[in-house]
């Protein structure tokens, strides 16, 4: 007997997994949401390899607190990892149900039957079919028991998105797109510094606007409903100029030392990952080989689309639709937020510009609800501006690493990290200590902002992939939480994107300090053979690159394994630094990973060519700007990212392997990216850069120190 997928463990009820229809369809569900990365499409074709039944007649269900099983949040490169064995066991649990109450209906052996195009089929065809519908026209009725074995694994065909169709042909995909019948239109109007209370607000010459439905207003919190979205718009601009808030206290700016000053909590990192209450070594003394700094400043999500989200009371019944990632941990914050049983609150998943992480989704949708409480019976859609969003979304944390190593001739024997950063772990949820719902903070009375205690799993926000999956004889990684500053949460790849950024950095300055080859260095500290091979496939690349040469081109390489337990993935860039501007032109990048076995091939690459873009677009251009009182960033002037003109030919080699468990890899070359971005500039330029975003002006800075 196998051991049940966590999931599956969780809801073994395989009714609650999936249901036949009398039209020969089947439903799955999957706690999971869709966020632009093809989950629907990978679920439905697990499900229909399983079951040997055509894709175009499977339905996928996600993520609602109504019927759908719960599987937490989508995140951390777990969709496929987890719901995709849960799907596959428990297709595989009723394809062995539908041959044994087959063969009890038809009076023959299982043996003697197989499956095909979603029916039971008598090997010797004496027999008529018998649909799925039909044994199961009264539900499955079973859990799984792990009895059942899957199917052989064989490569997977490309197959089309599921989600796309109505996307491209300007259907209702999207929760904006909900603006028929009896929906109102509602902004909120608050300021750029959370907490803020309000000193005065005139309401009258808002309400003074035809078709504005009212101005919600509940302690420190004020909102406009109106008939239309362009009054709407125009109503919550007219309500900002006729409210003040109090003075924004100073902000003090984002710094190492400041980072280094303010930290509240220091844990040793131990070998599986995870921090330990073990007494932390000392330092490296002055003999370490080399020693290096490295920063990465705020990140904004940069979602495409700002948030948005609908919601309608009925009684005392609230249902909400919201892109969040977490349509159960969202409920239960909402009703905590508003002292209602969890029981009374119901959440839908609809589809947005993907959020990367935390970004205001959370946030729009108790937004919506407390609009939405003032007009009982009545849909309201609440949107943000691009102001909204980038004013008051939680940010990715600055962080500050100082690494150090000795070396003993091509080997490292010594390796020191110490990682400062503020938290990445600023999600709402229920059974919190106050609320992490950016609103709850301004009602009356307030709920209070929940302390912030360092994560203790194994490869949490700021240690994750910040011990190296390379055999190091000593090591010491120490993660150092420093205490808010500004509001913070978590981000794609959470701290993987600036400690492999520092590792990876750093391992190619130890190579150039022994005079030895980086891809060498590199294979000599790797025991895993399959983290062998994609370096050895991506260190080909490489040479193949810098043979090429040319003047001011560099080639960069840079791995890591996602968490140490998941993806495995290298990135190979190629750029050009102009000698004169030092402006930084991405030519092609390579990436070469190790997935386990692939269910949706073009899934897969597109997720990996969607992280290098993005983690590239942090590395050259991102960081979130600030005065004297606060956040800056309004729009994509004051926060550029990088656009279609600036990304490179990208090629994705993946190495499947079908006898193995699927791995996740949404994130997984967000943190070899900037590492083979700095690497390859070194080897144009001759300048280490350590400091992200790698803008001219940084570059000039590196080259002066």
């Amino acid at each position: 007997m196998a051991e049940l997928p966590w999931s599956l463990q969780r809801t073994p009820s395989l009714d609650a997994w999936l249901r036949f229809t009398g039209d020969g369809r089947v439903v799955v569900r999957t706690g999971k949401v869709e966020l632009g990365q093809g989950i629907s499409t990978a679920v439905a074709s697990i499900a229909a390899f399983e079951l040997d039944i055509p894709i175009e007649r499977v339905d996928v269900e996600t993520g609602s607190t109504e019927g759908v099983p719960n599987e937490g949040i989508t995140a951390g490169s777990m969709s496929i990892q987890m719901t995709g064995a849960t799907m596959r066991q428990a297709c595989a649990e009723v394809r062995q149900l539908a041959l044994n109450r087959a063969a009890l209906r038809l009076g023959v052996d299982v043996a003697d039957l197989t499956i095909g195009n979603g029916q039971v089929l008598p090997r010797d065809g004496t027999n008529e079919p018998v649909s799925y519908a039909d044994l199961f026209s009264d539900g499955i009725g079973a859990d799984a028991g792990g009895n059942a074995a899957p199917r052989p694994a064989t490569p997977s065909p490309t197959v089309q998105r599921i989600d796309l169709p109505a996307k491209l042909s300007g259907a209702r995909a999207f929760l904006q797109d909900e603006i028929e019948g009896n929906v109102l239109h509602a902004r909120v109007v608050r300021p750029r510094t959370p907490g803020l209370p309000i000193v005065s607000s005139n309401a009258d010459p808002v309400l003074a606007l035809p078709h504005v439905v009212q101005v919600v207003r509940d302690g420190h919190f004020v909102a406009v409903l109106a008939e239309t979205e362009p009054v709407a718009v125009r109503a919550a601009e007219l309500l900002r100029q006729h409210t003040v808030w109090a003075e924004e206290p100073p902000l003090p700016p984002a710094t190492p030392e400041l980072l280094c000053a303010s930290v509240t909590d220091s844990l040793l990192i131990g070998s599986d990952g995870a921090p330990t209450d073990e007494p932390i070594p000392p330092r490296l003394s002055d003999e370490a080989t080399l020693r290096a700094g490295y920063w990465k400043p705020y990140h904004l999500h940069g979602s495409i689309a700002p948030s948005a989200a609908l919601a309608r009371w009925d009684g005392d019944q609230l249902t909400v639709w919201s892109h969040a990632q977490g349509p159960f941990l969202l409920r239960g914050a909402i009703a905590e937020a508003l002292d209602l049983p969890a029981g009374t609150v119901t959440v839908h998943h609809g589809e947005n510009a993907g959020c990367y992480g935390h970004n205001g989704a959370d946030d729009a949708a108790f937004d919506a609800a407390l609009a939405a409480r003032v007009v009982p019976g009545r849909k309201v859609l609440l949107k943000y501006s691009r102001a909204d969003e980038h004013l008051n979304e939680p940010l990715s944390p600055a962080t500050h690493l100082e690494l150090a190593a000795r070396m003993d001739g091509d080997r490292i024997t010594d390796w020191h990290a110490d990682v400062y950063s503020e938290t990445h772990s600023g999600r709402p949820a229920p059974g919190q200590q106050g609320s992490n719902l950016r609103a709850a903070w301004d009602l009356s009375p307030p709920r209070e902002q929940p302390p912030v205690r360092p994560g203790r799993g194994p490869h949490g926000g700021i240690h994750r992939n910040a011990d190296p999956y390379y055999t190091f004889p000593n090591r010491r990684v120490v993660k150092h939480l420093a205490a808010p500053r500004v509001r913070t949460s978590s981000t794609r790849g959470l701290g993987a994107f600036a400690n492999v950024f520092a590792i990876e950095s750093f391992i190619d300055e130890l190579a150039a300090a022994a005079g030895v080859d980086p891809v060498a260095l590199r294979l000599a500290h790797l025991d895993d053979q399959r983290a062998r091979e994609v370096v050895s496939r991506a260190g080909r690349i490489r040479s193949d690159w810098l043979a090429e040469g040319g003047p001011g081109a560099g080639v960069g390489l840079a791995f890591a394994r996602y968490k140490n337990v998941q993806t495995y993935c290298a990135v190979v860039v190629r750029l050009q630094v102009d000698g004169e501007t030092a402006a930084i032109r991405l030519r092609d990048a390579a990436i070469v990973a190790d997935a386990g076995r692939v269910v949706d091939p073009d899934g897969l690459a597109h997720q990996l060519e969607g992280a290098f873009v993005q983690a590239a677009s942090w590395t050259l251009m991102e960081s979130v700007s600030f005065d004297a009182g606060g956040r800056t960033t309004t729009d994509w002037e004051t926060y550029p990212i990088l656009r279609f003109a600036d990304v490179p030919d990208i090629s994705v080699d993946v190495l499947d392997r079908p006898d193995t468990p699927s791995l996740g890899a949404g994130e997984a070359a967000t943190g070899p990216t900037p590492a083979a971005i700095a690497n390859a500039i070194a080897v144009a330029a001759g300048i280490r850069a350590r400091s992200i975003p790698f803008t001219p002006e940084t570059l000039r800075e590196a080259a002066a120190e």
